[in-house]
């Protein structure tokens, strides 16, 4: 005759020593996957912008040895009716509409594919937000808004514009930075300011250039020589210390932005 013992539950301590375990485990597992996610998302942003800086060098040597314009306005043509605001990445037209920009153009796929992956900033209503921004300060031509020329017509485009830097002129193309991770306490911006307020000479439209540090704390950049890498020291400018709370909270978003140094050096490849 077999005697069955009896089934000994589980008891209260044993229960909670469990849900203890299980607890401790998830608490482990649950980062690491969502570091694993973060991950892969930099190295997704790192792809795109290394394709904007390409995009930009096969202007350059294609267009009499200039970068990409920055921003730029330009004429009539084409059946537009008014003038087009040029910038790098998307152009407006008279009608509000969009079409891609210049440095859209050289690349193989569509602009909304190259958006950061983690850019979670707000864009203006029609456009497409990559969340990157462009060396508008040294690298990057800024045009102005057209101006009569004194004989009946206008000035315009690269004749009434700031001049950027030709590749022939940079030195320091390795710390030199082309293409980032862009915003500031509004949202995005696809124009890229040096904090020294050298060329612009405005500090509201300077601190409004910085860069995001979306990535686990850091920011990704690719530099003049075309290679990708991340900086996870936001700077506040040298400039910091005159501009106050107002420009380095209210306008920069400090500090989840900031600038890739105190001074030009990030910025200026000469």
């Amino acid at each position: 005759m077999v005697v069955s013992r009896p089934t000994r539950g589980l008891t209260l301590v044993e229960v909670i020593v469990s849900i203890g375990i299980v607890v401790t485990l998830l608490g482990l597992l649950v980062p690491a996957v969502s570091g694993v996610r973060e991950s892969s998302k930099s190295i997704d942003c790192a792809t795109h912008l290394r394709g904007l800086g390409s995009a930009a060098a096969m202007y350059a040597t294609t267009h009499r040895e200039w970068y990409p314009a920055a921003t730029m306005w330009l004429p009539p043509s084409g059946g537009n009716s008014g003038w087009v605001l040029a910038h790098w990445d998307q152009e407006r037209l008279s009608d509000g509409s969009w079409r891609p920009g210049t440095v859209a153009r050289f690349l193989d796929a569509e602009l909304r594919s190259f958006q950061c992956p983690c850019c979670l900033e707000p864009s203006p209503e029609g456009e497409v937000a990559t969340g990157y921004n462009y060396n508008t300060t040294f690298v990057g031509t800024e045009g102005f808004i057209p101006a009569p020329d004194g004989h009946g017509g206008w000035l315009s485009g690269w004749s009434l514009a700031r001049l950027g830097i030709r590749p022939g002129q940079a030195r320091r193309t390795e710390t030199c930075a082309m293409f980032g991770d862009g915003a500031w306490a509004g949202g995005t911006n696809r124009f890229m300011r040096a904090p020294g307020n050298t060329v612009e000479g405005d500090l509201s439209t300077v601190y409004a250039g910085g860069q995001a540090f979306r990535h686990l704390g850091a920011t990704s950049v690719c530099w003049l020589d075309g290679h990708v890498s991340t900086v996870d020291v936001p700077h506040r400018g040298v400039h910091a210390g005159v501009a106050g709370d107002s420009l380095v909270v209210d306008v920069l978003g400090a500090p989840r932005n900031g600038f890739l140094s105190d001074d030009d050096r990030a910025y200026d490849p000469r």
